[in-house]
């Protein structure tokens, strides 16, 4: 009982940082001399985001479902500065720094990853309110990852991440085949592609769901929500090996993506080459997400709300949009996951259910406040 105050409490710890982040980052952005975008705003904004981040984390490291004394903790590892390190216990080192300081990292490079995607795709479909799952990479993911637990191929190491990246390749290729006409890709076909290959693999999914057993079922509908739980070495820096190298690419890209979104024909007359452009913009971001969600399941809203939180408050210049989105992803789902693991503890939560429980509401705001 006292556990569950505590995880309901930290509901209300974790989200008002959010909420006086947003605040002030609004703020700080709103005179009118910031409107225009400089490598100074960015770098003082990317600062700011990620000093947030970095509380998130450190707050995150000291909360869970283990009876450890949070300011107890706290004080002693500031002591453990001037004394060797000797003031923890073996356990309480193994908790922090063996469970929770590699799923706090592993969320926030999943979350980093999904919310670049999403500007990506935001931006080439010129929808607000796209979603990186709209092209049916999560749904091929998916059924990678589902073959992998029903064959029992999940217990070889990397087996699951693995035919699910396979899968969620191989869906960019047959998106991006069904779309392509006459050398050109359409953003309208692009975006009905992506609907009929989700409408597919989501078919095939409950199929395979329905001949598992039900041990198998509990696994797969849990991966299914978004698992984070099982956060390792490998596969961080697996993750963050395709988020660095996707974002460096994609921000080179992002003065072209600028134009794109006024209009393809005014960006071909300022010398874009669109097409290439939309190429090397569509097979970056959806390589970041199909190592995200290969790694952590399906995870949704992170990709549809961030974005659009951050073109609210510091516009839609994607060379400022972009590492904003990246750093309040990362702490979003952080948090999201703090949450998860926590407000039933000594029991978890997928973290998807979490993010939807937050993104759901916010995006039926967005939609009332534009139709007003």
């Amino acid at each position: 009982m006292i556990i569950l105050a505590g995880g309901t409490l930290l509901k209300y710890y974790f989200l008002p940082i959010f909420i006086l982040s947003s605040i002030s980052i609004l703020a700080i952005t709103s005179s009118k001399a910031d409107k225009v975008v400089t490598l100074s705003r960015v770098i003082r904004v990317s600062l700011f985001f990620l000093a947030v981040i970095i509380v998130v984390s450190a707050s995150s490291m000291l909360v869970g479902s283990s009876q450890i004394g949070t300011l107890s903790i706290l004080k002693r590892l500031l002591s453990g500065w001037y004394e060797g390190d000797k003031s923890l216990l073996p356990m309480e080192k193994t908790i922090l720094f063996s469970i929770r300081l590699p799923r706090i990292i592993f969320a926030g490079i999943v979350g980093a990853s999904l919310s670049v995607a999403g500007v990506v795709f935001q931006g080439l479909l010129r929808n607000p309110l796209a979603d990186p799952y709209i092209l049916g990479i999560s749904g091929g993911s998916a059924v990678g990852a589902i073959i992998a637990i029903v064959t029992g191929i999940s217990i070889i190491p990397l087996g699951t991440p693995g035919l699910a990246f396979l899968g969620a390749l191989l869906t960019i290729i047959l998106v991006y085949g069904i779309a392509r006409t006459k050398k050109e890709i359409h953003s309208t076909t692009l975006l009905l592609a992506g609907v009929i290959v989700n409408a597919f693999f989501t078919a095939l999914i409950m199929f395979l769901i329905s001949i598992t057993s039900d041990r198998s079922l509990h696994s797969v509908m849990f991966w299914m929500m978004g698992d984070l739980s099982l956060a390792e070495w490998n596969e961080i820096m697996l993750t963050g090996l395709f988020l660095v190298s996707g974002f460096i690419v994609i921000y080179i890209y992002s003065k072209h993506l600028n134009l794109i979104v006024t209009g393809e024909e005014t960006a071909m007359q300022l010398g874009v080459n669109v097409e290439q452009t939309k190429k090397i913009l569509l097979l970056a971001a959806s390589l970041v997400t199909g190592v995200a969600v290969s790694v952590s399941g399906i995870i949704g809203f992170v990709g549809l709300i961030i974005p659009h939180m951050m073109r609210m408050m510091l516009g839609s210049d994607h060379r400022l949009l972009l590492p904003s989105s990246l750093l309040f992803g990362s702490s979003f789902l952080i948090v999201a996951d703090t949450i998860a693991r926590t407000i039933i503890a000594p029991a978890e939560l997928p973290v998807g259910v979490i993010t939807a429980m937050c993104g759901a509401p916010y995006f039926i705001y967005l939609l009332r406040r534009k139709a007003v």
